[in-house]
Order: C-alpha cells, then sequence, then structure tokens
C-alpha cells in the first residue's frame, strides 16, 4: 500500500511539472512562466531556405531558418520561431550588406509570431551597425504553393545621436519596405 501511494504521488509531481505546450497561435494573451509556445502544425518549414527579390537596382537574398525550443528570458517562455539573415548587392554583385556571418543568437531579423487574424507572420528588425536602426517586417504568403512571399518593412529609427556616422546624413536602407520574394 505504501508503494502505491509513492507511485501516485511521484506521478502527480511528474504531471505538475510538465511543460505546458501552446500553438505558436495561442488564444492566451500572457502564457504561463516557462511555457513552451511550440510549432505544433509545423507552419514555419514553408519559409525556412532563402528567398530573392529585386528592389531600387538591388537584389537581396534573405534566409530564413527555424529556431526550436529557445528560452526567451523577457517573457520567461521557451518558443519556436524564425531568424533571417540577408545579404544586399546592387548591380554590379558589390555587397552593400551582409550579415549572413553573425550568430543566431546575434541575427539582426528575429520573428516574434503570427497575427491574431490571418496568416502574416511578424519580424522585428534591430541594426546596431546601423544607428540603432529598427523595424516590423510582416511576410505571408501570395500562392497555395508557397513558392512567393510578400515582405512589408515598417522602418523606424526614432533617435539618431552624434556619435552615429550618418548624424548628418540620410542612413542608409538595407531592406526594402515592400518586395515579393520568391523561393529559391
Amino acid at each position: 500500500m505504501k508503494n502505491i501511494f509513492l507511485f501516485i504521488m511521484f506521478c502527480l509531481t511528474i504531471s505538475c511539472r510538465a511543460q505546458q505546450i501552446f500553438s505558436l497561435r495561442p488564444t492566451e494573451i500572457d502564457l504561463p512562466e516557462n511555457s513552451y509556445e511550440k510549432d505544433t502544425n509545423d507552419e514555419l518549414k514553408d519559409y525556412v531556405g532563402t528567398w530573392k527579390g529585386i528592389w531600387d537596382n538591388k537584389t537581396v537574398l534573405i534566409t530564413f531558418k527555424k529556431i526550436t525550443n529557445k528560452y526567451n528570458q523577457n517573457l520567461k517562455i521557451y518558443k519556436d520561431f524564425l531568424i533571417a539573415k540577408f545579404i544586399v548587392k546592387d548591380n554590379n554583385g558589390n555587397i552593400l550588406f551582409d550579415n549572413t556571418n553573425l550568430t543566431d543568437d546575434n541575427a539582426k531579423i528575429k520573428g516574434v509570431n503570427f497575427r491574431r487574424y490571418g496568416d502574416r507572420y511578424s519580424l522585428v528588425y534591430s541594426d546596431s551597425d546601423l544607428c540603432n536602426t529598427s523595424g516590423n517586417i510582416a511576410i505571408n504568403f501570395t500562392d497555395t504553393a508557397r513558392t512567393k512571399l510578400v515582405w512589408k518593412y515598417y522602418y523606424r529609427n526614432e533617435i539618431i545621436t552624434i556619435d552615429c556616422p550618418y548624424y548628418n546624413t540620410e542612413i542608409p536602407q538595407p531592406l526594402p519596405k515592400e518586395i515579393i520574394l520568391t523561393k529559391q
């Protein structure tokens, strides 16, 4: 009888400590601490890979990668999300921007979540190398084959200090504001 009681207590303890799993489209606003916002429907896989687009006589190659079960210090949860690294070239093939050699933890573009309504996936861009340029990005597919992607970048740079090399000039735009990207 004592062994049965201990076994039941052990099972209860384990079940109480089990990590709660939520989809990337949770209905809850605040997820419990140490929960896991997981890509349960495998929705991020279609974004993974390299995408190409042309804008203002420049070519941009954006590579998306899925990160799984990563702990977020601010939210105190684990989550699956996308990161993106990019390279931008002019018409002559000269590299204007390239952050493809950064580690995944230092990627300048990181996924946030799917919008509550619709299929747009939200990302944030933060670039300390360009005077803390930042912005929000929304992406979604335009075709059922999932080979074309609409990219909308909402740029913001609220504060430019005198130590910024572009203090008296315009900060270069490393990313297109709106573009259709094609999967490579």
